[in-house]
C-alpha cells in the first residue's frame, strides 16, 4: 500500500471496518486475517489485521497453515539489518516450510515494496531464479 501515512492509519481504518462488520447483525463478518505491507516516509511497515478488528505491527510474520512453525523460523532468520536478497530467500524458505507440493513460479508470487514506496510484483522468470537459488 502506498500512502503518505501508512504507519497505521490505513490499517486502523481497515480494522475498524472489519470490527464493525463483525458486530453488525445480519452482515457477514470478515473471516480471514490479513497481512498488510507497505512503505511510507518513515520506512517499511507490516501489519496483521484480524476479523475482530485487532491489529499488530510486525517486522516479519506469517499467517495461515503452519504459522507457528513459520514464525519460529522467521524469529531465527530475521535480523533488523537483513539485506533484500537475504529477505527474499528467507521468505521463500519460510513459505516452503508449510507448502504442499512443489514450489514453482507457476504457483507462487513475490512482490517487493521499495524504499521509493513502489509496489512491484516480480515476473515469473525472476521468481524462478530466486527459487533456483534456495531450493
Amino acid at each position: 500500500i502506498n500512502a503518505e501515512y501508512m504507519g497505521g492509519q490505513i490499517v486502523r481504518h481497515l480494522a475498524l471496518v472489519m470490527q464493525e462488520f463483525t458486530q453488525s447483525g445480519g452482515v457477514r463478518p470478515f473471516g480471514v486475517s490479513l497481512l498488510v505491507g507497505g512503505s511510507d516516509a518513515t520506512g517499511p511497515h507490516l501489519f496483521q489485521v484480524d476479523p475482530s478488528g485487532s491489529y499488530w505491527a510486525w517486522k516479519a510474520s506469517a499467517i495461515g497453515k503452519n504459522m507457528v512453525n513459520a514464525k519460529t523460523f522467521l524469529e531465527k532468520r530475521y535480523t533488523a539489518d537483513i539485506e533484500l536478497e537475504d529477505s527474499i530467500h528467507t521468505a521463500l524458505l519460510t513459505l516452503k516450510e508449510g507448502f504442499d507440493g512443489k514450489m514453482s513460479s507457476d504457483n507462487i508470487e513475490l512482490a517487493l515494496v521499495g524504499e521509493d514506496c513502489k509496489f512491484k510484483v516480480l515476473q515469473p522468470s525472476e521468481v524462478k531464479d530466486y527459487l533456483d537459488e534456495v531450493l
